[in-house]
């Protein structure tokens, strides 16, 4: 569960699911071949285990758009061929499948990187699925290892607590509430009590556990592991037999968590679920996963106008990835998008319209519409119609120690840089000299492209 985006952790676990099922592509007779874009196809093309698959069984055009819109952008999708049979059957019956997400309400907020594997749960729930919005409050207190080279600590109640009603709210944003079934994990792990987790631990070995990569490498390195660490990948697994769930959702870190589930699901006799790995989000500086850490991402309720122009600061190349993990317009449509690019349209217009696509959804398309006139105002020099307002005292002040005291530099030696670079104005002229004093007055100070604040000092 913990974070269902990240870096991968291609778990020795690999083997195991190819034991358990060879898949790969679905050869779909020639005049039954879905129509999907090429990221999709290429996704389709890329087997799990370099092996192929094939089935005799025809698929609906409902399947086949079902199976586009799953493997849209995703890492992995295993076993596609039992996804499919799960696709079919549902058709069949009438009967949604259960698809189920879990997070572990680590952080009070989440940026759009997080939504990246949101948006794949709206696009399966826009097919009529039950989706399952799983919120980790028993396994926050253990800590997902996923990833870590050291311990993770885990969180309180109280943090959890608060955590997660952030958490739901802002998945909100994404996924339709109306439809989306909200559970906690406390309703089941709980109950289980030292006993059940007895028997829930004796369903999987030591050695099994330690193909975990990250466990691995710590082990390796002499580097601790605690028992309850163990722990968090069977009470994740345990998740999705006490909800019985087809899919499973999560990023590719979390390959072994979504893989456990098959196989205590099995274990319980139930019919194993397939899991679907997304990808992680490349932050603003196009290399780096977004992160706040990093300072390379853009919170989902982050104002209106910083939003737009920050997925305007991206490079052309990694907005067509920004459009195929983030945008919900289809692939057709991208694609032909695209198509006018290299045909000589300004980028800059395809650009445009997914700033106004994710402002919107996070906000409205009023507010998309502003805040694109606003970086319009603010590209040609002029001031945004809404600004901070500060009072400071002490006339006459340094631009320096004004730039600081207004929150505009966080110290006296940046605020010197920016003066050298030529990145302040007031009152819209350039400031060059870094020993200038302002006397009282009020003035709009202006330091980059997107930072403003009238200032009264007295």
């Amino acid at each position: 569960m913990g974070k269902p985006w990240g870096c991968g952790d291609n778990s020795r676990l690999d083997q195991q699911v190819a034991r358990q099922s060879r898949i790969g592509l679905v050869l779909i007779s020639q005049n039954k071949m879905p129509i999907i874009a090429t990221s999709a196809m290429r996704t389709i093309t890329k087997t799990l285990m370099n092996q192929a698959l094939s089935t005799t069984l025809p698929l609906s055009d409902g399947v086949q758009a079902a199976l586009a819109v799953s493997l849209r952008g995703c890492e992995e999708l295993i076993p596609q061929a039992e996804w499919v049979k799960k696709l079919t059957r549902s058709e069949a019956t009438g009967q949604p499948l259960r698809i189920k997400l879990g997070l572990d309400p680590t952080a009070p907020d989440i940026h759009i990187g997080h939504t990246v594997v949101l948006n794949k749960m709206r696009q399966l729930q826009d097919l009529g699925h039950q989706v399952i919005f799983l919120i980790g409050d028993f396994t926050s207190l253990i800590g997902d290892p996923s990833g870590r080279n050291n311990t993770r600590p885990p969180l309180t109640t109280e943090q959890i607590k608060s955590n997660a009603e952030t958490y739901y709210r802002q998945a909100s944003l994404v996924l339709d509430p109306e439809k989306t079934e909200i559970r906690y994990n406390s309703e089941w792990c709980l109950p289980l009590g030292s006993m059940g987790m007895i028997q829930l631990a004796a369903k999987y070995t030591v050695a099994r556990m330690m193909e975990r990569n990250d466990f691995h490498d710590r082990f390796k390195a002499g580097t601790p592991i605690s028992v309850h660490e163990f722990l968090y990948p069977l009470m994740q697994g345990y998740d999705s037999v006490a909800l019985k769930a087809d899919l499973e959702l999560g990023g590719t870190d979390q390959k072994f968590n979504l893989l456990m589930g098959r196989t205590l699901q099995q274990e319980y006799g139930q019919e194993p679920q397939c899991i679907l790995t997304m990808p992680l989000l490349e932050g603003l500086d196009g290399i780096e996963k977004m992160s706040k850490s990093k300072n390379n991402y853009i919170g989902i309720a982050e104002e209106a106008n910083s939003m737009f122009a920050k997925v305007l600061s991206i490079s052309d190349t990694l907005m067509w990835r920004w459009y195929t993990l983030l945008s919900f317009r289809s692939e057709a449509d991208i694609a032909a998008l695209k198509a006018e690019v290299a045909g000589g349209r300004n980028p800059k217009d395809a650009k445009v319209a997914l700033a106004k696509e994710i402002t919107a959804r996070f906000h409205s398309a009023a507010a998309a519409d502003s805040a694109e006139q606003d970086f319009i105002n603010r590209s040609k020099g002029g001031v945004p119609d809404e600004i901070a307002e500060v009072a400071l005292s002490g006339a006459p002040m340094g631009i320096g120690a004004l730039l600081k005291a207004a929150g505009l530099a966080p110290s006296g030696s940046e605020a010197t840089r920016l003066i050298d670079g030529g990145g302040v104005r007031v009152d819209s002229s350039v400031v060059s000299d870094k020993a200038l004093k302002l006397a009282a007055g009020t003035y709009v100070v202006q330091v980059g492209k997107r930072k403003f604040a009238k200032v009264t000092l007295i």
